[in-house]
């Protein structure tokens, strides 16, 4: 454990210290790491994920699915905070959502873009429609009018990426429900450097808008894309050309 701990720190060194020596891995036996590796959606494969919702025979349940997936997909927001939203917590006039009482007790707000606040409303009118006296005042329901169940919505959401002929890219890089919090992130990240601003200070804002403490709980979903990884090299190498 301690060699694992070295080991990222070591790789550093040696970019500026060439003869540090760095620990190779596997030297003794240890903890393996069961982390999944976060499957990042492309644009086409969360419209892909819609449509298949959206093919569901029961309009209210297509309804649902095809709205939580897109409002998880533009506001990164977790699977579990989507099913607990009450009606109140949709403040549609103002297009602002109300997470309350989230992971470590935090509650936050989240304004929402014009189409997302359309999406919304055109769901909460088929809601009410269907069941004008629901038997929960959850804004996201099921087809009995009660809140929906976590473990059902991950069997679905399941259910659809095979629909959508979305399948794993390694035995750890799996599509998940969560991988969506992931995909936003990142894709957060890329536009922040493609149009050229100060990512580490607008990092706590991602941070605040995630619902987490701080920025150093966030680096856990800032996967390295290509993508990525391309604009941070490339401003790296301007910073450096920049210099006497």
């Amino acid at each position: 454990m301690r060699l694992a701990a070295i080991r990222p720190f070591a790789r550093y060194l040696a970019a500026y210290i060439p003869e540090t020596e760095v620990p190779p891995a596997g030297l003794l036996p240890g903890p393996v790491s069961r982390r999944a590796v976060p499957y990042l959606y492309s644009r086409e494969e969360i419209t892909a994920l819609t449509d298949a919702a959206g093919a569901i025979r029961s309009r209210l349940r297509a309804a649902t699915y095809r709205t939580v997936i897109g409002l998880l997909a533009v506001t990164g927001m977790r699977a579990g905070e989507a099913i607990r939203l009450d009606r109140s917590d949709a403040d549609l006039q103002a297009g602002l959502l109300t997470i309350r009482e989230s992971k470590f007790g935090k509650s936050r707000q989240l304004p929402l873009h014009a189409s997302s606040v359309s999406a919304l409303a055109g769901y909460a009118a088929l809601r009410d429609q269907h069941h004008p006296r629901p038997a929960a005042p959850a804004f996201f329901i099921s087809l009995t009018g009660t809140r929906l169940i976590y473990k059902n919505v991950h069997y679905t959401f399941h259910r659809l990426t095979q629909a959508a002929g979305i399948a794993p890219r390694s035995p750890r890089c799996r599509p998940r429900i969560h991988d969506l919090r992931h995909s936003f992130a990142v894709a957060t990240l890329l536009s922040w450097y493609q149009d050229g601003g100060d990512v580490a200070a607008r990092l706590p804002l991602l941070s605040a808008w995630l619902g987490h403490a701080d920025p150093g709980t966030t680096y856990w979903y800032l996967t390295g894309t290509p993508e990525l990884l391309a604009l941070a090299g490339q401003r790296l190498e301007d910073h450096l050309r920049e210099r006497p």
